[in-house]
């Protein structure tokens, strides 16, 4: 009998630990195909699951077609290239970019024919230490709203499921995971190729708080996953530290993807840098126990919901602006790649004045239609 009840006690135990830990992807690449906002040829830009409308922040002097198309996502031609000064110079914010790499349809990995993140970085060629972003074009929101988009890109109002889902907008593998302890593991699956440059993944906090994870060097060639192991977790509850924080209103703990950073040491061959991304994943403490209440404390009190307004409304204007900038100096960008157009003008000119003095001679008339 004591052998039963020390048996059910330990597989309680076992039990109890488990719902206590979780794994989750909090972001998925292959997730990010654009399928919607076409342009002039018909072609998608945009991903719809996370398109987002800048046109909000737009002054009243833009049409309605300008408006339009003031839209961005996580769609990957959308991410952008930071570099530190030591690697900044024209040919290396001409040249580094991120694009969608389709994977061959006779891969043997489980996302063969989808695309992931492909990365192109030009590094100085001289001993410099530098390091490049890898950052999505919006900082991610962590309570938006789980609402579908039409082909147009525009949000929908959320349906009966996704109201009861609980979900939010970028859960799920699109950049956030709710309800984050602890961090256990973090891993990225890569495809290297020979590059000494080190990799570290950006994650930023409920706090707002971003810190970087050294994930190893990409020095290999293939497919791997670069994996890092939280020094400083402690598995047994006993020689833990006991923090009790409020449930409420601080709101339920999260990670959200802030980016990949790429380091190049001096002593390293500089020049260009190819690397290709897949996911991230995360194995986690759970922050609560369990999520559901008796009392619904937000629709109550709506302190949550004041606070992520503002945080948005704020960062609408940040990078609604970025965007209608970036679409303002697009507008007036130089389109002519050459002087033909201009020089058949001449000709033509040209040709048209010795045509008249010809006439003239000949005491013809030249008759415009």
């Amino acid at each position: 009998m004591k052998r039963t009840f020390l048996f059910v006690a330990a597989s309680m135990l076992l039990a109890s630990v488990s719902l206590f830990a979780d794994r989750a992807t909090v972001i998925d690449f292959t997730l990010l195909e654009p399928d919607c906002v076409s342009d002039e040829d018909g072609n998608p830009t945009q991903n719809s699951h996370t398109v987002m409308d800048f046109s909000k922040s737009a002054g009243t002097t833009f049409t309605d077609e300008q408006r339009e198309i003031m839209k961005t996502s996580l769609a990957l031609p959308e991410w952008e290239v930071t570099l530190n000064s030591s690697a900044r110079n024209v040919k290396s914010l001409g040249l580094s970019t991120v694009v969608a790499a389709p994977v061959s349809e006779n891969s043997k990995q489980d996302f063969a024919g989808k695309s992931i993140m492909g990365v192109r970085v030009v590094f100085p060629e001289w001993n410099a230490n530098a390091c490049a972003y890898i950052r999505p074009p919006f900082d991610i929101p962590a309570y938006e709203p789980l609402a579908s988009a039409d082909e147009n890109g525009d949000r929908q109002e959320p349906s009966d499921e996704e109201k009861a889902s609980g979900k939010t907008l970028f859960e799920d593998g699109y950049g956030v995971v709710k309800n984050v302890g602890v961090i256990k593991s973090i891993a990225v699956t890569t495809l290297g190729m020979n590059f000494p440059e080190a990799l570290y993944v950006l994650l930023k906090d409920t706090d707002g708080v971003e810190r970087r994870y050294f994930m190893g060097y990409l020095e290999f060639d293939g497919w791997k996953e670069l994996r890092w192991d939280n020094p400083q977790y402690i598995s047994e509850v006993r020689n833990r530290e006991i923090r009790i924080y409020p449930i409420y209103p601080r709101g339920m703990p999260f990670v959200k993807f802030s980016g990949f950073q790429i380091v190049r040491d001096a002593n390293h061959i500089g020049g260009d840098y190819i690397g290709y991304f897949k996911d991230v994943k995360i194995i986690f403490d759970n922050a609560v126990y369990t999520t559901e209440r008796d009392i619904a404390d937000e629709d109550l009190w709506g302190i949550i919901t004041k606070q992520e307004s503002e945080r948005q409304a704020a960062e609408m204007a940040r990078f609604g602006d970025k965007q209608i900038n970036r679409y303002l100096l697009k507008q007036n960008l130089a389109t002519e790649d050459s002087f033909d157009d201009e020089e058949e003008g001449e000709e033509a000119s040209e040709n048209g004045t010795a045509t008249q003095n010809s006439s003239a001679e000949t005491g013809d008339e030249v008759i415009e239609e």
